[in-house]
C-alpha cells in the first residue's frame, strides 16, 4: 500500500519547511521514514551497523541537498533513490538473480506484462487474527532469508509500497525482471506461509 494523499502532503509541507533551515520538520521526516530506510538499506547491505550508517548517509545527503530538491518526483521515491545510491556504494555484498530466461517470463506473464495466472491471495484464507499475527515475525524472516534482488523487490513493491517503474528506477531493473524477482519472493514466502499454516 502506498503513501496517503495526507502524508504527500504532509511531506511537501516538511520539504519546503527543512529547504528553510526548520529543524523540527526534519525531525518528523527522520521519525516518520527512517526505520523504513533502515529495513531497507538492511536488504542491501545485510548488516543492521551498516543498514544505520548507510541511513544516516541518506539523511545527511538529504540535508545537504534539500536545496537542489525540484519535486519532480516524491520525497520518498527521492530519499530511497538516495538510500539505494548509498547501499551500494557502501560495497555492500550483491547475489545477483539467476539471469531470466524467455520461458520465464512466458510462462508467468503475458504479453502485455500482465499475470498469466496471478498468484491467489493468501491473506483471504487467514480468518484467525491470532494466526496472522503470528505469521508477521514468520513472514519478516521468510522476506530476510530471500536472495537480494528479490528481498529488495520485495519490501519496497509489497512493503513500501513503492510503484513498480519506480523501483526499476531504483533498482536497475528491467520491467520484466523486476516482476519476475518480485513473483518469486512472493512464491518463495508464500510458500513458507503454507508450511507453517499447516
Amino acid at each position: 500500500m502506498g503513501p496517503t494523499l495526507r502524508a504527500v502532503d504532509d511531506d511537501t509541507a516538511l520539504v519546503r519547511r527543512l529547504g528553510d533551515g526548520d529543524e523540527e520538520a526534519f525531525t518528523l521526516l527522520v521519525r516518520r521514514y527512517h526505520p523504513t530506510l533502515v529495513r531497507l538499506a538492511l536488504g542491501t547491505v545485510g548488516n543492521r551497523a551498516v543498514a544505520e550508517e548507510v541511513a544516516q548517509d541518506t539523511w545527511l545527503a538529504v540535508v545537504k541537498g534539500i536545496r537542489s530538491f525540484e519535486g519532480r518526483s516524491s520525497f520518498r521515491t527521492w530519499l530511497f533513490h538516495i538510500l539505494m545510491n548509498r547501499a551500494r556504494s557502501t560495497g555492500a555484498r550483491e547475489h545477483r538473480a539467476a539471469p531470466l530466461r524467455d520461458d520465464d517470463l512466458a510462462e508467468r506473464f503475458d504479453a502485455k506484462g500482465a499475470w498469466a495466472a496471478p498468484p491467489g491471495a493468501w491473506a483471504d484464507e487467514v480468518t484467525d487474527r491470532l494466526a496472522a499475527e503470528r505469521l508477521v515475525p514468520e513472514a519478516r524472516r521468510l522476506i530476510d532469508a530471500l536472495p537480494d534482488a528479490q528481498r529488495q523487490v520485495m519490501l519496497l513493491r509489497d512493503v513500501e509500497g513503492v510503484e513498480a517503474d519506480d523501483v526499476c528506477a531504483l533498482l536497475g531493473l528491467s520491467g520484466g525482471n523486476q516482476r519476475v524477482l518480485l513473483h518469486r519472493a512472493r512464491t518463495a514466502v508464500r510458500a513458507g506461509l503454507a508450511e507453517v499454516m499447516g
